[in-house]
Formats: structure tokens, C-alpha cells, sequence
């Protein structure tokens, strides 16, 4: 009897250790389920982060391209300063060019004489105030010909004293504006 009790004891606890397994079961599905089971609140903190992660790199991206947009409109206003008289540099040159034309005229009589010497002070008073506003001519006479400040008009045979690809003789003066060439100097150039 000792063996039947035993069993009957060994199936009880059997049956009453079925059902704690069953419910152990069923609170881990439940707790699966809750874990399916989003929390608006949590969703909506999740969204909103991502939100405010978004907002955050749009803003930084904002402020990059401000800042951008900003050096560019330095730049472009130090280049417009900075390259402020071109237009009149470029419409003063013809009458350098015709002042030194007519300083090669010779003067015969006092009159003619006068004359030139005021054209001379007119074409060092022009050439000062010239300077002074950073335009220099471009005076590369025995200098390697350099298409970028040089056109070349004219070639001639080199010789002892020229060298192959060397400017001889300028035509008409170039001149620069700060490091931009307002005219090209026309030049001879040996070959």
C-alpha cells in the first residue's frame, strides 16, 4: 500500500506540476505579447526622437550652408573692391597710347615745343594716377613670349641677339590690373 500511496502521491504532484509548467507557459506568452504590444506612449517618444534627430540635422545642415553662402558673398565682394576700376582702367588705356603717340612727334619750333612739354607733364601726371590704381604695363621685351599677357602680331627670324620664342619688339603696351591682364601687349616675337 506504501507503493500504491507513493504513486498516487508521485501523480498528484505530477498533475499539480503540469499545470505550474502550463502557466509558467502561459505568462511568458503573455509577457511576449506585451512585448508585441507597443506602448503608444513609447511609440510616439521613439517618433519623436527621431523627429527631433532629423530637426537637429536639418538645422545643422541649414547653418553649414549659411555659412557657405556667406564666405562666398565675401569673396565676391572683396573681388568686386578689389577689381573696382577695371572698367575705367580699360577706357583710360587708348588715351595713354595716344599721348605716347604723340610724345614720338618731333617739335621743331618753340611753340611745338611747349606744346609737347605739356603733353609730357598731361602723360606723367595720367601714368601716376595709373599706377596708383594698380594698373602696370606689360613690358616683356627679350622675355619668353607668354600667350596669356602677349599677342603675338608679327614674327621675325631668330638671331644671336633674340632667341627662339622671345619677344622682340612691342607693337602696342598691355597692361595688368592687379593680376588680370586689362590688354594684351602686341607684340614681335622671334621664331
Amino acid at each position: 500500500m506504501a507503493d500504491k500511496e507513493k504513486d498516487q502521491d508521485l501523480k498528484t504532484s505530477k498533475k499539480e506540476a503540469a499545470p505550474k509548467t502550463d502557466e509558467k507557459a502561459e505568462k511568458d506568452s503573455a509577457k511576449k505579447k506585451q512585448a508585441e504590444k507597443v506602448d503608444p506612449k513609447d511609440k510616439e517618444i521613439a517618433d519623436l526622437k527621431q523627429k527631433n534627430s532629423d530637426l537637429e540635422d536639418n538645422l545643422l545642415r541649414s547653418q553649414a550652408e549659411m555659412q557657405n553662402m556667406n564666405k562666398r558673398h565675401s569673396k565676391e565682394v572683396a573681388d568686386i573692391l578689389k577689381y573696382d576700376g577695371q572698367k575705367l582702367a580699360t577706357e583710360i588705356l587708348p588715351v595713354l597710347d595716344n599721348l605716347e603717340r604723340a610724345l614720338s612727334v618731333e617739335a621743331d619750333d618753340d611753340a611745338s615745343k611747349q606744346l609737347k612739354k605739356g603733353i609730357e607733364m598731361v602723360q606723367e601726371h595720367l601714368v601716376k594716377a595709373v599706377e596708383a590704381n594698380h594698373v602696370t604695363p606689360i613690358d616683356n621685351v627679350g622675355e619668353k613670349f607668354d600667350p596669356t599677357s602677349s599677342q603675338a602680331v608679327q614674327t621675325v627670324p631668330a638671331d644671336d641677339k633674340h632667341a627662339k620664342d622671345t619677344v622682340v619688339q612691342v607693337l602696342q603696351k598691355g597692361y595688368k590690373f592687379e593680376d588680370r591682364v586689362l590688354r594684351p601687349a602686341m607684340v614681335v616675337v622671334a621664331q
